[in-house]
């Protein structure tokens, strides 16, 4: 029975006694504290917690779910995997234990041609907590389950409850025994290998009024309404209706596991090993469909780190079986099709969700290589009495190669060695400090110690009135100077003052703050910046013009007009270019960022490749259309929900409050939550200009535009380059671009001709360093010393012709050079050479580390190099020593 059909079937059988099918929710949770929804049961808490009354009594769903606190258990033990599939039915104060026991058993007994799933009623078994007698009573009377196939268990094994003071309640769980092939006679409590759980009963029925531990808790009482919340993993059942070993090898994953074996032309089930790395990749090329086809994008944070990790790890699976080349293009689509019954939106957004996986294993294809050589360079390194790779590696590729630490603990793991993760963690600690530390340097100094803020927040929040008021009357509340608490500022000081209400707008979602005025009574100060040094506290960073400022003091506050006006046009910009790249690029397009100031703005979104020329242009063209449209932009306020409702776009992975902002511009063209200012039509954002668009990350890119005069400004330099290049190259400005690119061709023609002379010049003296070879040991040792040279394939290029010249011999031909100031060494090796055991990839590492560098590459030939030249004859020393 296929996967999809036993879905169907639940849903069917449920509905038809009197269950609202819901559909599943999204793999995302919708808590903020969990990044996956790891059970069926989590999109109805709010009812059977009772918090929300529930739109039925009664429901079945099967939920998407995502478990990977054991992923590095994946494929190791055919239990454990990341995405599966939960199926449920459930009761809000309507039925209770008898009724959940009678549906359970008649879905699972009841013949395939009645719509049941046909398991042999002789081989199941139940669990029931050993204090719910009752429970017995029901399987006894509902079920023709015997006696002796009922075992109680305790709290540890029967008890659900949500590890706080809440809704709990018995378990009663239904087994499957495989029979006597797969472990020892005596039910559950005695093999949970042999007897597999299939479906787990949970009733609902007590208040807990503490809970200390999963078996220590206090009872208070029943719950006035009691409910069930059943699971039946959708996998398990599949696999053994299926009559395959495990859920790997059912019809939604194996296909993978197929493809896998093919393109590494290794077979499944010969060793342990490739079955391992063939479940993984199965495990984790689903997990990531299914993931992406929700809206995660890979990332280093959240759920978009957890979605990078089993790309890579996927990826990583396949080098392991053998193969280089990308693989995504070929895994993913069968796992689709694998899946599209079951979810047929897979195949609909397809072209979405390749693009984004296609793009994330290119980008780490190109880490790959670079890092793996560093790592095993270092493991080539290490003493036979020290087992550890050590931080500073670990660090390394991380920050360099962008390996996740745990990618390297695998690594580590299969060499048989350890990794310093303290000193890794230190390295890491140490960059998030000095990264803090420039940018509050990059602010004109940070706020280090908030207790100052602190007491002044406690006295009352800053109330923000600039949203229609560019100058309010308003009273110093406090003064604040590199975290201390003052009573005055004087002529030429800086500090921080905080209002009881300010028109200052201070920097938050990406704008930039207000500057302006504060006067008082014989004191004029200009404000610098705006910052939010705690939650709803204002610190208006100014410099005293003159006079001397003391707490208590009554100003004006006046924002400079023309600079609040300029940014609210980039602000409203921004917007307009995001409505545009969504309709040019479609809905996955999505903010990842931004910067709004006077003149320029600058966005970033998620989106897995650059855009063709044509698609920035039309980016271009319709922001500046909704523009010329002058659409009017109007902010209202409404709960969150509401206002997700009415199609407001909310920027993933923020937290808002109850009450939010929203930023309405030409009605369905931008709809979004803001709390920035904006200007009050779009036509008075003037002309939007875009100067580059570029990747900025791993699937984030960036646009960049000036925006109203500034665009003008950049639109008019443009022009005047156009001309000066148009009188410099004598022909009309419409033909620079066609002259441009001739003069180009010619020039790279020039170049090449220049390079290939070159390597002819060299190739010609290259038979003088075979007259001053030496002999070491029985190996003919080369030794070609370059001087300066232009880049390292001139090196590489002697050295494999001076290889071809003996490669009858047991031959060592090592060049070395200076390119841009720094050395760079080459070595190769004669196939006699490898078999007496001479290694490029081993011998370069002996030069590079002398010169201050570091270097690898294949037994036949390896290239490195360094930083300091005045050791290049130490480094042919090294070569020569090793050869010895």
């Amino acid at each position: 029975m296929k996967t999809a059909e036993i879905k169907q079937r639940w849903l069917d059988y449920f509905e038809a006694n009197g269950h609202v099918v819901v559909p599943s929710a999204s793999v995302i949770s919708s808590d903020p504290s969990i990044l996956f929804n790891i059970a069926g049961m989590v999109q109805f808490i709010p009812y059977l917690t009772g918090r929300e009354p529930a739109p039925f009594l009664r429901a079945t769903s099967v939920q998407k779910c995502v478990r990977t606190a054991d992923i590095e258990e994946v494929g190791k033990t055919t239990r454990h995997g990341t995405f599966f599939q939960m199926n449920g039915n459930f009761s809000f104060g309507d039925y209770f234990k008898r009724e959940a026991v009678r549906y359970a058993w008649g879905l699972l007994t009841s013949p395939t041609e009645e719509g049941g799933l046909g398991f042999d009623p002789d081989l199941l078994w139940a669990t029931v907590h050993e204090d719910d007698l009752e429970t017995i009573d029901l399987w006894l009377e509902e079920t023709s389950i015997p006696r002796e196939r009922i075992q109680l268990r305790g709290n540890e094994d029967n008890f659900w409850h949500t590890g706080q003071p809440g809704p709990g309640g018995y378990c009663s769980e239904i087994y499957y025994d495989r029979g006597p092939a797969y472990g020892a006679e005596g039910g559950p409590i005695a093999d949970e290998d042999r007897y597999i759980e299939i479906w787990n009963l949970v009733f609902m029925e007590f208040e807990l009024s503490e809970v200390r531990s999963k078996v220590d808790f206090d009872i208070a009482g029943e719950l006035p309404a009691k409910n069930i919340d059943t699971g039946m993993g959708l996998e398990r059942v599949a696999f053994l209706l299926q009559d395959v070993e495990n859920m790997y090898e059912i019809d939604e994953v194996f296909p993978v596991i197929a493809e896998a074996s093919r393109l590494s032309g290794r077979e499944y089930g010969a060793d342990h090993h490739s079955d391992v790395q063939m479940r993984v990749v199965a495990d984790h090329v689903r997990s990531a469909l299914m993931i992406i086809g929700d809206g995660v994008r890979p990332g280093n944070e959240g759920r978009g780190y957890i979605l990078r990790r089993l790309i890579r790890r996927a990826v990583r699976a396949m080098r392991l079986l053998g193969v280089t080349t990308e693989v995504m293009p070929s895994l993913l689509p069968v796992s689709m099709n694998a899946m599209k019954h079951s979810y047929p939106e897979l195949e609909t957004d397809f072209d979405r969700i390749s693009r984004i996986a296609y793009a994330e294993e290119k980008a780490f294809l190109r880490t790959l290589e670079s890092g793996t050589q560093l790592f095993e360079t270092a493991y080539e390194k290490l003493e036979d009495s020290d087992k550890t790779i050590s931080g500073d590696v670990a660090f390394a590729l991380h920050d360099t190669h962008g390996f996740p630490i745990d990618l390297t603990l695998e690594m580590a793991a299969e060499h048989g060695v350890n990794v310093d993760e303290a000193g890794f963690r230190a390295l890491m600690a140490e960059q998030r400090t000095r990264a803090k530390a420039d940018a509050k340097a990059k602010k004109g100094g940070g706020h280090t110690d908030l207790s100052a803020y602190s007491a002044l927040l406690e006295e009352g929040r800053s109330e923000f009135v600039g949203y229609d008021d560019l100058e309010a009357d308003s009273r110093i509340r406090g003064i604040v100077v590199d975290g201390e608490a003052r009573e005055v500022l004087t002529t030429g000081q800086t500090g921080d003052l905080v209002l009881d209400l300010t028109p200052f707008y201070a920097e938050s979602g990406g704008q930039r703050a207000d500057v302006g005025l504060i006067k008082g009574d014989g004191f004029t100060a200009k404000v610098l910046d705006v910052q939010n040094p705690v939650k709803g506290l204002a610190a208006h960073r100014i410099e005293v013009i003159d006079g001397e400022i003391p707490v208590g003091a009554d100003v004006l506050a006046e924002v400079d007009h023309e600079h609040r006006f300029q940014g609210s046009q980039a602000h409203t910009a921004t917007h307009l270019v995001h409505a545009a790249l969504r309709e040019i690029l479609g809905t996955h397009a999505v903010q990842a960022g931004s910067l709004n100031q006077p003149g320029y703005m600058r966005f970033d979104y998620s989106y897995p490749e650059a855009p063709s020329a044509q698609m920035r242009a039309e980016i271009e063209d319709v922001a500046n259309l909704a523009v010329r449209s002058n659409y009017e932009v109007g902010t209202e306020y409404m709960p969150f929900e509401d206002a997700k409702r009415s199609g407001a776009m909310a920027l993933f992975g923020e937290k808002y409050p109850n009450i939010v902002r929203v930023v309405d511009i030409g009605g369905p063209f931008s709809r979004e939550l803001c709390g920035g200012t904006h200007v009050g039509a779009s036509a008075q954002v003037g002309p939007i200009s875009v100067l580059s668009e570029a990747s900025v990350g791993s699937g984030v890119r960036r646009i960049e535009a000036s925006v109203g005069m500034d665009a003008f400004r950049s639109l008019a330099a443009e022009r005047t380059i156009v001309s000066s290049l148009s009188e410099m190259l004598k022909v009309p400005g419409t033909d620079v671009t066609d002259r441009v690119s001739e003069l180009m061709v010619r020039l790279k023609d020039a170049e090449k001709e220049i390079s290939r002379l070159r390597s002819q010049q060299l190739l010609a003296q290259a038979g003088r360093f075979l007259e001053t070879a030496e002999t070491v040991g029985n190996t003919l040792f080369v030794v070609a010393d370059l001087g300066e040279v232009s880049s390292g394939g001139d090196v590489r290029t002697i050295v494999t012709d001076l290889r071809a010249r003996v490669s009858d011999r047991v031959a060592v031909v090592l060049g070395i050079g200076v390119s841009g100031g720094k050395p760079v060494v080459v070595i190769a090796t004669t196939e006699a050479a490898r078999e007496s055991g001479a290694q490029a990839g081993k011998l370069v590492s002996a030069a590079s580390s002398t010169l201050g560098g570091g270097g690898g590459g294949k037994p036949d030939l390896a290239q490195g190099g360094g930083s300091d030249t005045t050791q290049i004859p130490a480094a042919i020393s090294a070569v020569k020593a090793a050869l010895t």
